[in-house]
């Protein structure tokens, strides 16, 4: 699985999840066929229980038209932080790391998520101009 690129992440699937997509059909105890749209065409379609989410209830799902979001060939999209909302200091072991919560924009949804303070200083300076 070495250098394996899924979704725009390198050597690892990426933690956020993709999108809404029926489930076609059960293989095995613990894997699921999706019926992935044709943009998807180069992911393998056949994923773990742990990588799905349940949607509980009678609400609605949010469903997202497939033309809204601009996929490059590697099926990632682009989004961009916005703002930082708050900040923090987490003891990992025997040192602490500052981290920021980030708001997200992208073209589908706004997200907020907990990023390291330092790479986010490299990667986004602005942000931290006062």
């Amino acid at each position: 699985m070495k250098g394996v690129t899924r979704f725009g992440k390198k050597e690892k699937l990426s933690l956020r999840y993709v999108g809404l997509f029926e489930v076609m059909e059960r293989v095995g105890a613990i894997a699921y066929r999706l019926d992935l749209p044709a943009k998807m065409q180069e992911v393998h379609n056949v994923f773990h229980v742990s990588y799905s989410k349940k949607i509980f209830g009678e609400r609605q799902p949010i469903v997202m038209e497939a033309g809204s979001i601009r996929l490059q060939a590697n099926l990632s999209y682009e989004k961009w932080p916005v703002h930082i909302v708050d900040s923090k200091e987490q003891e990992r072991r025997n040192r602490k790391v500052s981290l920021v919560k980030v708001l997200w924009n992208n073209p589908a949804f706004q997200e907020e998520t907990w990023e390291r303070e330092d790479s986010m200083r490299t990667k986004y300076p602005y942000l931290f101009v006062i």
